[in-house]
């Protein structure tokens, strides 16, 4: 016959058997996982500055620009300046109209009064007008169009009617 085992036997030998696995447990030994790195925060992307025009005009009509330009044109090109009251007599004048853009840029020329028998003083000026860019920027206008007149010497040096000296 069977014999039952006691409650006392049964809670000695769970007690045994929960002794060993602990100690079993406790022999063993890993190695903890690190824990994972706290995530970065993203990047900072910083923004190029916006583009601040060093020449700036706060002119607020075509003609008050006209001196800006004037004044812009004759700091390009200070050694091909005229100096002093020019003579009565002049190889070439010619009357230019020039668009400027919002930055500063030539959007189109157009002759008023073009020299027309001075061909080359017309593509001259219009490289001049042209190599000259950026112009101030016109804030208060947006974009401007202006008219100046050139007076041209035949050694190749002029003056703007803006900023001329006189003739004699």
């Amino acid at each position: 016959m069977l014999m039952k085992p006691s409650p006392i036997r049964l809670s000695t030998l769970g007690l045994s058997l929960a002794s060993a696995v602990a100690a079993f447990l406790a022999g063993c030994s890993s190695t903890p996982i690190p824990p994972a790195p706290a995530p970065k925060p993203p990047a900072t992307v910083v923004a190029p500055p916006t583009a601040v025009p060093s020449l700036v005009s706060h002119a607020v009509t075509p003609r008050d620009y006209r001196r800006d330009a004037a004044s812009h044109l004759y700091g390009k090109n200070t050694d091909r300046i005229y100096r002093g009251k020019m003579p009565p007599l002049l190889y070439a004048i010619g009357v230019l109209q020039v668009e400027v853009d919002n930055k500063g840029r030539v959007t189109s020329t157009s002759w008023m009064r073009a020299p027309k028998h001075a061909p080359e003083v017309m593509a001259e000026i219009e490289h001049t007008v042209r190599a000259a860019a950026p112009y101030p920027v016109p804030v208060r206008m947006g974009r401007v169009t202006y008219t100046d007149t050139w007076l041209w010497h035949k050694s190749g040096t002029f003056q703007l009617d803006t900023l001329t000296e006189g003739q004699y």
